[in-house]
């Protein structure tokens, strides 16, 4: 995360003061936008946006005409940004200078140009080049003066990336702590954006997740997802589910415990329907997680796996979107499994979009089942059904017992998780037929 400059800050904190107190409501909301948009991510943008009227404009116009998207107003800007330094011009001074004069319009059409040479020199990706020219573009247009390049900067991807393979995305849950495998899972095995995954809330499990029901429903209100124009649903699958299972009570019993007469850990937390679904593990209250931190969790986890070495390219063919390409890949393979239905429940808009929804919950909630999507192989999963099942006769509940054995040592590398489940599960049923014997 960027740090600001005194001077940056002090700018902030008066445009903050406007905020509330004398700026009219439009600007207002343009400015909110640009804070929920830049901060913790590239905090330096809020003032270089604050210092030049032009940008607030942008904001303006993305809020009041777009899906008001962030992550659009943070590529738009960072290409002015970029174009900023690189021309040694304020934008302001920019459109300005256009707006006055006809030719100096054209002179920033060749500019534009060269800033495509230069960015291209130094290997920058087609799609980030293209990104960065749509936001100067956007700019200019924005506030009266419309730039028209002789050809369209393409977009095609340089460094394309790809699905896991079900062995390298084992080799990851391996290396995860429980949190870590509830990220993982549910991206492979849902299907949703990173953005998405970090604002569920619990209540879009809890109904499933505490009868029993697998695959768990979830169903995606529109304000969610990227572009916010509808809603949709899609399933976790039973491995998401048993460490959902075992992170939520972990999260319900805590693991508080006095170092060197210090408290650590986390203390036992309420969990209730608004109750962030994946929380942050540096504050005492539960907070989400930004999509960054999801970002970087995965990456250390390739890291860590070796699936990804440092100064292996400029990009990595694993990346932290590929885990949610793994679900369109496995279900695609499935002859039996519809691509439409594919699209629906990653999200997309789609011609049979209302057809599919009035199917119903139930009638989606077996196609998903029939696919038997998951990381591991199957025989492994039933062998741990049926220790649970036998663990349920005999008056054990078996997620308990998993989640005490993940809180001795939350943090430990276990070689093979499912085996452990498997030892765990052995070493209850002993102890609870011996029990029963001594009776």
């Amino acid at each position: 995360m960027q740090t600001l400059a005194r001077e940056d800050r002090e700018v902030v904190d008066e445009f903050q003061g406007l905020i509330s107190e004398i700026l009219p409501p439009r600007e207002r909301k343009a400015r909110q936008y640009v804070i929920r948009s830049f901060k913790g991510k590239m905090s330096s943008l809020i003032p270089f946006s604050y210092k030049n009227e032009s940008i607030i404009k942008l904001a303006s116009y993305l809020l009041k005409y777009t899906t008001g998207s962030k992550y659009t107003l943070y590529q738009y800007v960072f290409g002015v940004h970029r174009f900023s330094k690189w021309i040694t011009k304020k934008p302001d001074d920019m459109v300005r200078e256009a707006l006055i004069d006809k030719r100096a319009a054209d002179k920033y059409i060749r500019k534009i140009d060269d800033f495509i040479g230069d960015l291209q020199a130094e290997g920058l990706a087609p799609g980030t080049i293209n990104n960065h020219v749509k936001g100067v573009k956007a700019l200019f247009r924005i506030n009266g003066v419309n730039l028209e390049l002789p050809y369209r900067v393409p977009k095609k991807v340089m460094y394309p990336d790809r699905a896991p393979t079900p062995e390298e995305l084992a080799k990851v849950i391996d290396m995860a702590d429980i949190r870590e495998k509830v990220i993982v899972s549910l991206l492979a095995l849902s299907g949703v954006r990173i953005g998405t995954l970090v604002k569920l809330q619990y209540r879009h499990v809890k109904k499933d997740l505490e009868n029993g029901t697998v695959p768990v429903h979830m169903h995606i209100e529109a304000e969610i997802t990227k572009g916010k124009y509808h809603d949709y649903d899609t399933f976790i699958g039973s491995e998401g589910v048993e460490y959902l299972k075992a992170y939520v009570n972990a999260r319900r019993a805590g693991n508080e415990r006095i170092e060197g007469g210090q408290v650590r850990g986390m203390p036992p937390e309420e969990i209730t329907d608004s109750s962030p679904l994946i929380r942050n593990e540096h504050q005492k209250t539960a907070e989400i997680v930004s999509p960054g931190t999801v970002h970087c969790v995965i990456h250390s986890l390739y890291f860590r796996t070796g699936l990804i070495q440092k100064g292996s390219g400029r990009r990595y063919q694993l990346r932290a979107h590929s885990i949610r390409k793994y679900f369109r890949t496995q279900l695609g393979s499935i002859s039996t499994i519809p691509t439409d239905y594919i699209e629906y429940m990653m999200g997309h808009t789609i011609s049979t979009y209302n057809d599919i929804k009035m199917k119903g919950v139930e009638y989606l909630r077996n196609l998903y089942a029939s696919s038997g999507l998951s990381i591991r192989p199957k025989t492994k999963i039933s062998k741990i059904e049926r220790l649970k099942m036998f663990a349920e006769s005999l008056g054990l509940n078996p997620y308990e017992v998993l989640s005490r054995d993940a809180l001795v040592m939350p943090h430990r590398t276990v070689v093979d998780p499912e085996q452990r489940k498997i030892e765990v599960l052995n070493q209850a049923l002993k102890e609870a037929i011996l029990k029963e014997l001594r009776q």
